[in-house]
């Protein structure tokens, strides 16, 4: 019997999606290939050359005429759909996580324009990172035209043909860098299949999940990722992996629901062994290489998943004389969701001592602990949390760049 036409019409179209991107990247593949040898820096996505301090001053100064971000970035979405539906259903059903993510990625690209080869950087991970979502350099044309469009709109009489340049010229700089970092990872996969091998209520509002790849998830310890579930396609969220690499490729994710709907919701109270999600490129550097100091961690709520990579980490590969200490903030013991792992986890290592927190501030805490001038920190957690401790340890005299904190990028 003929099963096809019984087939699920979503599934269909992803399957197809899915090799339509395959056959892209391959042949990309084979045109780097083939194509002679080019030298390639750090400068070669776009940015010799470029006056980024210039276009900041523009932009800045004529802000207001187009401000606020949002209402320009409804305009751009509304006349980038208009002119060209068929790019709706490359975005998720609701876009008001998406149009929060543009103006994040506005406001970094306006903040450091005059910093053109650190930002340069910051773009071609980010591109890397957006072949997930199937991006190609004719939809970064589609939404410079949506851009121009939006900007006229909101400027009215006050636009000019300066406002506008200055823009387009961000823009092009930015997709240069994008562009330049996609076609870097052309031999990694866009993104992972994963199926669900473990899922955990800790509590009605978190659960510890482990999923297991079909090929390799090339991480390291402290970074984290972006996952897609099936019930929201096209919405992307960051999670740190809570476990270091393994070599049965199962990493492990902790996530709290933080509200109704989205995909921690899902993940928390829709997932089961069995089901499948997509995992976007690692990220991250919260755990520097080729630093053997001793190791203070700070981590409040789910902040814990990349400490805990990171003690597993050192449990495999510790540099000789090195101790690590782990500060876990909680609102009382019942918050302590992976305690009892932990405890197993520090049984016979004398160079691992476990600290809970669960009265009062917690960098207060890790303060008053201890003398921590000499040491590497790395902290994870609520953003309010990360800036309280990083704080204290400068004022106990730890060096700002010995103080680590991951600030992930737009997805």
């Amino acid at each position: 019997m003929d099963n096809s036409s019984q087939a699920d019409p979503a599934a269909t179209a992803t399957a197809e999606y899915d090799r339509l991107i395959a056959r892209h990247h391959a042949m990309l593949l084979r045109r780097q290939l083939l194509a002679p040898a080019t030298p390639s820096g750090p400068l070669s996505g776009g940015c010799a050359g470029y006056d980024g301090a210039e276009d900041q001053h523009l932009i800045r100064r004529d802000l207001e005429q187009v401000a606020p971000l949002s209402g320009l970035i409804d305009r751009l979405y509304a006349v980038m759909f208009r002119r060209r539906p068929y790019l709706r259903p490359l975005f998720p059903a609701s876009m008001e996580f998406q149009q929060a993510h543009l103006e994040r990625v506005f406001h970094h690209l306006i903040d450091h324009l005059d910093r053109p080869v650190e930002l340069d950087r910051t773009l071609r991970r980010l591109g890397r990172d957006h072949r997930k979502l199937g991006v190609r350099p004719v939809h970064y044309e589609a939404f410079e035209e949506a851009l121009c469009a939006a900007l006229r709109d909101r400027a009215g009489e006050r636009w000019t043909e300066e406002l506008e340049a200055a823009w387009v010229r961000m823009l092009r700089f930015a997709v240069g860098a994008m562009v330049a970092g996609a076609d870097s990872a052309l031999t990694e996969p866009p993104y992972w299949h994963a199926v669900v091998t473990a899922h955990e209520r800790r509590r009605p509002d978190l659960a510890v999940l482990r999923v297991r790849t079909g090929e390799p998830y090339p991480y390291r310890a402290g970074q984290y990722g972006t996952v897609e579930h099936p019930a929201l396609p096209h919405t992307w969220r960051q999670y740190s992996m809570g476990c270091a690499p393994r070599g049965d490729n199962e990493l492990e994710f902790h996530v709290r629901r933080t509200g109704p709907g989205g995909v921690s919701a899902a993940l928390v109270g829709h997932t089961a062994v069995g089901d499948r999600l997509r995992l976007g490129p690692p990220r991250g550097s919260l755990m520097p290489d080729g630093d053997a100091r001793d190791l203070l961690l700070v981590a409040g709520g789910t902040g814990l998943a990349p400490m805990k990579a990171i003690v597993e980490q050192q449990a495999l590969h510790r540099p000789s004389g090195r101790k690590v200490h782990l500060f876990v903030g909680a609102r009382d013991r019942s918050d302590l969701y992976d305690w009892r792992a932990l405890a197993e986890l520090g049984l016979h290592k004398p160079w691992l001592s476990l600290t809970p927190v669960t009265a009062g501030r917690l960098a207060d805490a890790v303060a008053a602990a201890g003398d921590w001038r000499e040491h590497l920190a790395c902290v994870s957690g609520p953003a309010g949390m990360i800036a309280s401790v990083r704080s204290e340890l400068l004022s106990v005299g730890l060096p700002s760049a010995r103080v680590r904190f991951d600030q992930p990028l737009p997805s």
